[in-house]
């Protein structure tokens, strides 16, 4: 949530850097005209209940049938203050609903474009395997070697659903448990093993609510929404609260299934297991005073793509323009791995600052010192990395000719040794 007196201060700024992220500066006209007219009405509001307190106060000095006069006036304002609350408060839902739309804006440094074409990629490394092969997709490695069952998976559940067995099961439970132990082991980051379900009030405070709405699932009689990502109850779990500057910064880490419908990739990437409506993935969150969130997201970055590199898979990192940073994002990088089965680019992290935004919306705050003003903290979050696409990287890119699949060096000690798996016989 944006703050709204730089709203009232800045309206020609904030219209011209929501512009940038592609969102229209009528809809700061339509907040500053409701939030004008709930500041008048809250002012007249305050001058009744102040002329109500002051007749109250001069009843004792009336005579009786001048105090029966002026209770009857009494009940007339308090009849008027009743119906002008009732307007506030629907005008304060008004406000908040088109607060809650707004994007946040964009970081200075942030690339200006229009979408992804604009988008810029600031490094790289490994080049891509030459194979002496034509390298499959990952649905035919996997198929081959038994991991994957498409069909049954269909069967349990329905499209974009599948089974890992055996060895595949193993082997994306190993990458969870080695991407977690370098979380924590080395990059300092707390495990934390969330609800996968939670009430509106987290959904809304990291901004998934109301614009990601129709792309969760949710059971609508106990209010409970499944978590689309780990950054959801991670974000929120300090929500609420005042914290201590000596407590910052906070780096947690999750590995969590996550839920969401895929509505709006209807008919793309329909064969393997690149979108799904549950998949693994392990996440990073971090809380941090606001004058180093920059760093930190350059930190956050550096903790995703580790893992890119220790498995010695090509990966390149993206900067995001103006146009592709999303709702939340004050400032965003991809990380990306090349597969070459499917012959593309794969989002596997996107590290976002999305600094007070969601804190404004949790209500996040940090002291700096004893009794000073409390302040928002900055938020950050990125995968590290996301399951099913590292999982399909990691196939193509260490498929041999004969149809298995080599285990990468740093997860042999999680797969008990294992260094190949080999098609069934």
């Amino acid at each position: 949530m944006l703050d709204i007196k730089l709203i009232r201060e800045k309206p020609d700024f904030v219209k011209q850097e929501l512009a940038k992220v592609g969102a229209q500066p009528e809809a700061i006209d339509h907040l500053l005209e409701l939030d004008g007219r709930r500041r008048r009405l809250q002012h007249r509001l305050d001058e009744l209940r102040a002329e109500r307190t002051r007749q109250s106060r001069e009843l004792a000095r009336l005579s009786e049938q001048e105090r029966e006069s002026r209770r009857a006036q009494m009940r007339e304002l308090s009849d008027t203050i009743a119906q002008g609350e009732r307007e506030l408060a629907a005008l304060e839902q008004e406000v908040e609903a088109a607060m809650l739309e707004l994007p946040n804006l964009p970081r200075p440094y942030v690339p200006v474009g229009s979408g992804e074409q604009d988008n810029r990629v600031v490094r790289s490394e490994f080049e891509p395997r030459k194979f002496d092969f034509e390298p499959r997709p990952h649905w035919e490695i996997a198929q081959r070697l038994g991991i994957i069952d498409f069909e049954r998976g269909v069967k349990l559940a329905g499209t974009r659903f599948y089974v890992m067995i055996g060895a595949g099961a193993k082997l994306e439970r190993a990458l969870i448990t080695w991407m977690l132990d370098v979380k924590i082991k080395e990059q300092g980051y707390v495990e934390v093993w969330p609800p996968l379900m939670v009430n509106s009030a987290m959904v809304l405070g990291s901004g998934h609510l109301p614009k990601f709405r129709d792309t969760m699932y949710r059971d609508v009689e106990d209010d409970f929404w499944f978590i689309p990502t780990a950054e959801v109850p991670l974000t929120n779990l300090y929500a609420g609260e005042i914290l201590e500057a000596s407590q910052l910064p906070i780096y947690l880490t999750a590995y969590t299934p996550c839920f969401r419908r895929e509505k709006m990739s209807a008919g793309r990437d329909v064969r393997g297991i690149k979108r799904g409506h549950q998949f693994d993935k392990v996440e990073m969150v971090k809380v941090v005073a606001p004058e180093e969130s920059d760093r930190e997201l350059e930190s956050l970055v550096d903790n995703a793509v580790e893992i890119c590199r220790r498995l010695r898979i090509p990966y390149r990192v993206v900067q995001m323009c103006t146009g592709d940073l999303g709702f939340t994002a004050a400032a965003k990088y991809d990380v990306e791995m090349w597969a070459p089965g499917c012959q593309e680019w794969l989002e596997v992290s996107s590290c976002s600052n999305c600094t007070d935004f969601q804190a404004r919306r949790a209500q996040i705050r940090f002291r700096r010192e004893k009794n000073a003003k409390p302040e928002f903290v900055h938020t950050l979050n990125g995968s590290g990395l996301g399951l099913p696409r590292t999982l399909i990287a990691l196939l193509e890119n260490y498929q041999n000719a004969d149809g298995s699949v080599t285990i990468p060096e740093v997860l042999r000690p999680y797969m008990d040794g294992m260094t190949v798996i080999r098609p069934r016989a």
